[in-house]
């Protein structure tokens, strides 16, 4: 099931807040919200909720014991218990995720003829096997107490509103709320669905449609006899560009604004990246949940910056292979993750774009833009050869024409300026000027009180049409 759908606005969504706000009781409370989930990932394919139920209860025994050693002063065992804890979850990411890429990887380097599976992918399972090893991390670190209740904890690794593409929330964040009373206002209420209708617009209008832009120009497999001219596919690649931004940042407002009307606060997953200053500031600002876990549980651990240079430089080359790896088994996913290491590289050591003067950092603001923007392709290729080829399209190695009177583009152009103005629009925190003028003064408050709210509803009528008429609706992140 998805945010973006008919049956979840109208019927799913509507359903578990009656049935929420019907009780009083807390453990009544969680009770539903943890059945909901669990109704919600088995909704389509009932077998995946087995590969997540094990993990909740696997990682509760796991953190169980390591509390218990913990007690016990045996300081090995924990230890023990925990590397344990390591494997087993990452067994699991690597059955269903990289299991049948390395079968066919052997077969293509040694051709030994193993047969490759069939095991299909848990949607989401990367974000709920990192959720659970961050709790047992956790307990294990002594940052927050083990939970005894085993359906609390599964009630934090299952919750829908971020179950299936984050954000990767920590448990030493919400524990609290899921234990204690949650006191949930009107107005907390009220902010959550302005967020979640935010968050449906963003993806239903800007998201879905541009994803047909960009189809329409990485359809192409081989790029060795393509004819279409350059812009046609930097056209494409904007697309992607702005489509995987406004898809997962409106999956993760939308999540939130879950979370409020159910009386939980998660954490901000994006900050407008695509005017970060650099590459640093870029994953400042992009997937901050991903982001932050690999600093706190591989990249600090391993001795983060207060180390020697090349120590330093290898611990970036350890994350950022890591979080090529977290993405998918497609080499396109390690060369991306590669790329961001040499940048970074490059960055912190030879660049120093904070040290420099305004062009210099302009200079360097646009290098990452472009940065980000021909990486994203490599993102979205389905293996190294069409990536290659699509930068190779871009730079104009198989069409001297720029291609302004070219029809392929001017089709583009004439069916989807609406959705590449508002993307690039709202890609700029131009939401947030819009409030502090709001703000104001009591008369421009008066005013955007009213309009606001029908500028958004109208808004939300429209993305809902689109969805009537049965448009294109994918999540990109559903595949991790």
């Amino acid at each position: 099931m998805v945010f973006s759908s008919i049956i979840f606005v109208f019927l799913f969504l509507p359903i578990v807040l009656l049935a929420y706000y019907l009780v009083k009781n807390d453990r009544a409370r969680n009770g539903i919200l943890l059945v909901a989930s669990l109704i919600f990932y088995a909704y389509g394919e009932p077998r995946f909720v087995f590969a997540m139920i094990g993990s909740i209860v696997g990682n509760y025994l796991f953190a169980l014991g390591i509390d218990h050693f913990e007690k016990k002063g045996n300081r090995k065992a924990k230890k023990t218990v925990l590397v344990f804890d390591v494997i087993a979850n990452l067994s699991v990411f690597f059955i269903f995720k990289y299991l049948n890429f390395s079968l066919k990887a052997l077969n293509d380097i040694f051709h030994v003829g193993v047969t490759v599976t069939d095991i299909a992918l848990p949607i989401g399972i990367s974000f709920f096997t990192f959720q659970a090893m961050s709790y047992v991390f956790d307990v294990y670190r002594g940052d927050t107490e083990v939970q005894k209740n085993p359906f609390r904890l599964g009630l934090y690794i299952a919750f829908f509103p971020q179950l299936i593409a984050g954000p990767i929330v920590r448990y030493k964040q919400i524990n609290r709320q899921i234990e204690s009373h949650r006191v949930i206002t009107a107005s907390e209420f009220g902010y959550g669905i302005e967020r979640f209708m935010i968050g449906f617009c963003k993806k239903v209008i800007i998201a879905n449609n541009l994803s047909s832009a960009a189809e329409d120009t990485f359809c192409y497999l081989d790029f060795a006899a393509a004819n279409k001219p350059v812009l046609f596919y930097w056209l494409g690649a904007v697309a992607y560009m702005l489509q995987i931004y406004f898809d997962f940042s409106g999956y993760s407002d939308m999540a939130i604004g879950l979370g409020h009307m159910f009386g939980f606060k998660f954490e901000e997953n994006f900050n407008y990246p695509y005017i970060a200053k650099s590459v640093t500031d870029f994953w400042r600002r992009w997937h901050i949940s991903l982001s932050s876990w690999f600093r706190d549980y591989v990249y600090i651990p391993l001795g983060g910056s207060h180390v020697s240079v090349p120590r330093h430089i290898f611990n970036m080359f350890v994350v950022w292979m890591l979080t090529g790896i977290w993405h998918g088994a497609n080499y396109t996913f390690w060369v991306w993750g590669f790329i961001y290491w040499v940048f970074l590289v490059i960055e912190k050591y030879l660049v120093k774009p904070e040290k420099r003067n305004r062009f210099v950092q302009f200079i360097w603001r646009i290098v990452t833009l472009l940065l980000v923007l021909f990486n994203w392709v490599m993102f979205n290729a389905v293996g190294l050869k069409q990536g290659i080829h699509y930068w190779m399209a871009m730079l104009g190695r198989y069409s001297g024409s720029l291609g302004l009177h070219d029809p392929s583009v001017i089709r583009m152009v004439r069916e989807f300026w609406p959705y590449f103005l508002l993307g690039i629009l709202f890609s700029m925190p131009i939401a947030k000027s819009i409030k502090a003028k709001c703000d104001g003064s009591a008369a421009a408050r008066r005013v955007c009180d009213v309009a606001v709210p029908v500028g958004l509803f109208l808004a939300f009528l429209w993305a809902v049409t689109f969805l009537v008429m049965g448009a294109h609706n994918p999540f990109i992140y559903f595949n991790f």
